[in-house]
């Protein structure tokens, strides 16, 4: 079963956040998923589609390289790298025009075959820095 899980890890980077396709959010995770990144009682599946909604928006070159991947039981462990391109809004801020690469990591509990659970870390000071400090020099 740990290959199978490891599909699931890697198909939603690949669909959702790769390709856009938003209905890999409802095959792949529970419905009563929990991230718990975010408030108690968030509608994770919801949530998440805002997310990818919101980095395609803002990056509509957006990828996600899988650097590594492994499981445990039922736990999957992916480090991921986002890049893109800054060229659309980002919550409050104007789109910059500029590259980004920003670490991942994500930490899925898997039941019934589907993602359940979520912790997951990524380099928000690293990506504000990119996008907002002083212009990279050529």
């Amino acid at each position: 079963m740990p290959d199978a899980d490891v599909r699931i890890a890697s198909d939603m980077i690949e669909r959702a956040f790769n390709r856009g396709d938003l209905s890999a959010v409802d095959e792949l995770l529970l419905p009563a998923a929990v991230d718990h990144q975010e408030a108690p009682g968030v509608n994770f599946p919801r949530h998440l589609k805002e997310v990818v909604v919101m980095l395609r928006t803002a990056f509509p070159d957006l990828h996600f390289e899988i650097r590594h991947i492994m499981s445990s039981g039922d736990i999957i462990a992916m480090h991921s790298v986002m890049t893109g391109t800054h060229l659309g809004p980002m919550r409050d801020l104007a789109p910059t025009r500029r590259s980004v690469h920003v670490r991942h990591m994500h930490f899925i509990r898997v039941e019934q075959g589907l993602g359940a659970e979520l912790w997951h870390l990524w380099d928000t000071p690293g990506l504000m820095k990119q996008l907002t400090g002083p212009a990279p020099t050529a």
